[in-house]
């Protein structure tokens, strides 16, 4: 194999003709299942923000997971969904469809395999610190707005909001359809991944 393939080639190829052995094996199923545990939630949520059934996040979830560990060229990349690409994926899913989605995720994936084609990755180092804190932080508000609903058990008048104001403001609206025992389970949810986080902190809790 020349230089040059071996940096294309998907590193799932070298990991075997180096030996994969059960102590890899254990290790990538506790990997696997710890992303999974967020990953497939999340998706569902981001295909019921798209306007599709919740089955379809999974099918995307468990392809896309599948695809990235295949033909990834990192041992330790984890794919899965962004809860950022809530906002994108309502918006675009409201003004041009479920085809439209489709079609701007294949055109976003072309894009993506064009810019590893041309060695662009490195111009990332180019964006500052505070930036990706920021978009980091924005992740982080924009997932928890997103449960926020289910957290409560609230019944909106109609489809979700996408944008975070648009959300908090629909919640808020919604307020008095607050549904006990979601939250209940909910509060007990939260109990218990303390509890893991405090009594056995190797367990994939989040």
């Amino acid at each position: 194999m020349r230089p040059d393939d071996e940096v294309f080639a998907p590193k799932l190829w070298s990991v075997y003709q180096e030996g994969y052995g059960f102590d890899r094996l254990r290790a990538d199923l506790i990997a696997g299942l710890t992303v999974a545990i967020v990953a497939l939630p999340l998706s569902m949520a981001i295909a019921i923000a798209s306007g599709v059934t919740p089955a379809m996040g999974l099918y995307t979830a468990v392809a896309g997971g599948f695809l990235v560990s295949a033909f990834s060229g990192s041992r330790h990349q984890i794919g899965g969904p962004a809860g950022a690409f809530i906002v994108l994926v309502a918006a675009t899913s409201a003004r041009h469809g479920v085809d439209g989605l489709v079609l701007a995720t294949a055109l976003s994936g072309l894009m993506l395999i064009a810019a590893g084609w041309l060695r662009l990755g490195g111009f990332v180092k180019y964006i500052p610190y505070p930036v990706t804190v920021g978009f980091t932080a924005g992740i982080a508000v924009i997932i928890f707005a997103s449960q926020l609903k289910d957290l409560f058990g609230l019944t909106l008048a109609g489809v979700e909001p996408g944008g975070v104001l648009e959300k908090l403001a629909a919640l808020y609206g919604a307020a008095d359809s607050v549904n006990i025992a979601a939250v209940t389970i909910s509060l007990g949810v939260i109990v218990a991944i303390l509890l893991l986080k405090r009594l056995a902190p190797r367990a994939p809790t989040c």
